[in-house]
């Protein structure tokens, strides 16, 4: 994919999904503007084409494509479509039932798995992920994520031996916003 169209790509995701009004964030705060990631998620277009980006952005060598709760499996259904590496479904806790699992889809021990994640602001649910996962015997040393939305310098990802790498990142996407 060339530049032109990575600059088309983002642009059609912040069409979709930021949002303007009056919105009440997690943090109790009011926000003029909102981005519904999930909104790029349930667009089988959107969706397709920034997966069709994470195809170039896969380690060799990669076993398993962790998908990470929620946003993460569907991203991780279509990869593993497009590559032929079978999908892993990485919940945020495991089950308290059943196979207690916290891990859907195949064993990780023993093997290179590749988180996939929607989006990245603070990166505390990749290091959960890898952290459980590696405690389950998985080499864990990459995710890659539709939209990167870290602050410049947050680098506890680097810090645990995590390499992030995105489609787009939170300066993309400004920078192709339209005003209201």
């Amino acid at each position: 994919m060339s530049d032109h169209e990575l600059v088309e790509l983002a642009q059609d995701v912040d069409v979709r999904c930021r949002l303007h009004g009056d919105f009440v964030l997690r943090s109790g705060a009011v926000a003029h503007e909102y981005f519904d990631k999930y909104l790029f998620e349930a667009d089988p277009v959107l969706l397709r084409r920034i997966v069709a980006r994470m195809v170039a952005l896969v380690p060799p060598g990669t076993d398993l494509l962790g998908g990470l709760e929620l946003g993460g499996v569907p991203l991780a259904t279509i990869l593993s479509s497009l590559t032929g590496i079978p999908a892993l479904f990485v919940r945020k806790e495991a089950k308290t039932y059943g196979t207690l699992r916290l891990a859907e889809g195949g064993d990780p021990a023993g093997r290179h798995v590749l988180l996939i994640e929607d989006v990245i602001t603070t990166g505390g649910a990749v290091l959960n992920a890898a952290a459980a996962l590696r405690e389950q015997g998985a080499t864990v040393m990459t995710v890659v994520c539709a939209i990167d939305r870290r602050a410049p310098g947050q680098d506890q990802l680097t810090t645990h031996g995590i390499t992030v790498r995105s489609v787009m990142t939170k300066d993309l996407l400004d920078s192709v916003a339209l005003t209201v």
